[in-house]
């Protein structure tokens, strides 16, 4: 059920998170190229938003497209199409993003989209769909989609696809994009790297938190993207800081909302052509709160 401050006469509004990896070990290759990891992903109250119209007709449309990106190749199109096809609604939607989350940046704003989609027009068309449905829909758009389906901080496994549950600390981010955009496919065929990480237990990682947490794309990305290596120096000489994903976004970790504005006043000042913006990690993802109001 939406309240009043999330819908109106005509639709209604859902959130779509950004997301960080808190650390990414890759611990081997599938045959079909997947890579196998274990990951720990932790919402942010920091994303796009998703504006959802009911439609008098079957069509689906997309206002506020990416550029250069076709409708049918967007994520939020594809999963609507997705749904209307697997549950034989008749309905149509209008959908209408508000884009903050850079694209090739690691926050997972694709996935995102396309989960806050899923959710969104179960609810809009009445479906009456469970998470646990549109999870294994969601898989089929892309690994990272179950996560926001799901809506909760995780330990992944697998491709990133088998989740379970975390509390993580609530930490102060500062997140930067430093202007470039990094090709993930480009990472994961990159043949320097590492594939080969021992495979740890939840426990183990949690136990030995933040400071021993690594992502194992971060030396690959840093030789093949310089902005991005000059992004992680300056901020890891000031706090410590990690790659999301594959990039091209990096992010610093602090104690207090406090720390991030000084650091942040810091950044704007040095680096005025970076694309910055702080945020607060979540171990429960606004967009449940939004569909449970």
């Amino acid at each position: 059920m939406l309240s009043s401050h999330q819908s109106d006469v005509d639709g209604f509004t859902l959130p779509a998170p950004a997301k960080l990896n808190r650390m990414l070990h890759i611990i081997g290759r599938r045959d079909d190229g997947y890579h196998e990891l274990q990951t720990l992903f932790q919402f942010l109250d920091h994303g796009d938003s998703l504006h959802f119209y009911l439609r008098n007709d079957d069509s689906i449309v997309l206002h506020g497209d990416l550029e250069g990106v076709k409708p049918q190749d967007n994520l939020v199109y594809r999963a609507a199409a997705l749904l209307q096809r697997v549950s034989g609604s008749r309905q149509g939607v209008t959908i209408r993003m508000d884009k903050r989350l850079p694209v090739g940046g690691g926050l997972g704003g694709g996935s995102s989209d396309a989960a806050s989609t899923l959710a969104g027009l179960n609810a809009l068309w009445h479906l009456g769909l469970s998470n646990e449905k549109l999870a294994e829909l969601g898989l089929t758009l892309g690994a990272d989609v179950p996560v926001f389906v799901r809506g909760y901080a995780a330990w992944a496994e697998g491709i990133g696809e088998h989740l379970t549950p975390v509390e993580l600390d609530s930490s102060w981010f500062v997140v930067v994009h430093p202007g470039v955009s990094v090709s993930t496919p480009e990472v994961f065929n990159a043949p320097e790297l590492t594939r080969d990480s021992p495979p740890i237990t939840m426990a183990r990682a949690l136990k030995g938190g933040a400071s021993n947490w690594r992502n194992d794309c971060e030396p690959t990305v840093r030789q093949r993207y310089p902005e991005v290596a000059h992004a992680l120096e300056w901020l890891k000489a000031r706090a410590p800081s990690m790659l999301t994903g594959t990039g091209a976004c990096v992010f610093a970790t602090l104690g207090s909302e406090s720390g991030a504005r000084r650091l942040m006043s810091e950044l704007e000042a040095a680096h005025p052509g970076w694309h910055a913006f702080i945020a607060q990690g979540l171990n429960r993802s606004p967009l449940l709160d939004a569909l449970n109001a």
